[in-house]
């Protein structure tokens, strides 16, 4: 494992001395924009590990994605070997169909403290939940990005993420009622602590999380890709490309269905990805919007 080559695979080719936000934010970026956020493996036979030399290897060698366990963690060895203080935190995400924060902690988080402020890196949520810069941990403060308005709100030391979203404009009518489409405005995203985690505080729930059927990621076949203005996503057999503010005040939000044979050729064009195995999608109805 080595710098070098995981920039290789993001692109990134800005300086690697400074450890200020501004460099952070870059090699985030980059980060987002070359590694899906996807679930793939637990959709064409293959086990989702958390080994980091595991995971080195499917996302620079075999230029695949990950979930946020996968990517956050990716993320937090790179920042930490380039000098940064880092560490991992837990969240647990909210399901807007339950309306409620999940039970268990499944979304891993990197904190990065820079000249005595701390930051939030999410690097592993996608579609249209996925920061594109890091977040100051401070409460109560709208920070705009391209993907919409994020504000942190802290009760009793517990943190909450939230996000407000622009009208969207679905030029597909058929897909206007999508359950794929999130109908608020301001959406709740995840909680969490400032208590510091280990991926080994992850263990249980990777194997819950590919192996049981209540889990989102056994119902759903995901692969979401940040693009310089918008993202794209897979989501069974279901293509959509959001274009972030392409109006005063709009994303635009395209829809097509695929057929079987067009679902690997996608994967390839629009998020680099090629798989060893069949994949066989899957896309249950509920529990996921973008």
């Amino acid at each position: 494992m080595n710098l070098e080559e995981y920039f290789a695979r993001t692109g990134y080719k800005g300086s690697l001395e400074k450890q200020d936000l501004e460099t952070l934010t870059d090699i985030f970026q980059h980060h987002i924009r070359a590694v899906p956020f996807e679930n793939l493996s637990i959709h064409c036979g293959e086990k989702i590990t958390l080994e980091l030399e595991h995971v080195y290897n499917k996302i620079v060698r075999r230029k695949r994605g990950g979930w946020c366990m996968e990517n956050n963690q990716l993320l937090g060895w790179v920042l930490k070997r380039l000098g940064y203080d880092t560490s991992f935190l837990g969240a647990y995400v909210f399901n807007p169909h339950q309306n409620a924060y999940a039970t268990i902690m499944t979304h891993l988080l990197v904190k990065v403290v820079i000249d005595g402020k701390a930051y939030i890196v999410d690097g592993g949520f996608g579609v249209s939940y996925q920061m594109w810069q890091p977040m100051e941990l401070v409460s109560g403060k709208d920070q705009p990005q391209a993907p919409g308005v994020f504000r942190f709100t802290e009760k009793n030391a517990i943190w909450y993420l939230e996000k407000m979203r622009r009208k969207q404009y679905i030029p597909n009518q058929n897909f206007s009622n999508s359950d794929l489409l999130e109908k608020k405005e301001c959406r709740k995203v995840y909680m969490f602590s400032l208590e510091p985690r280990t991926v080994e505080d992850f263990r249980f729930q990777c194997t819950y999380l590919q192996t049981s059927p209540d889990s989102l990621f056994t119902k759903k076949s995901i692969c979401t890709l940040q693009t310089t203005d918008g993202f794209r996503a897979l989501i069974g057999w279901t293509f959509t490309e959001t274009t972030y503010n392409y109006k005063e005040n709009m994303d635009l939000v395209e829809f097509v269905t695929l057929e079987d044979e067009e679902v690997e050729k996608t994967l390839k064009e629009k998020f680099n990805i090629t798989l060893d195995r069949q994949l066989v999608p899957i896309n249950v109805k509920g529990s996921y919007t973008i």
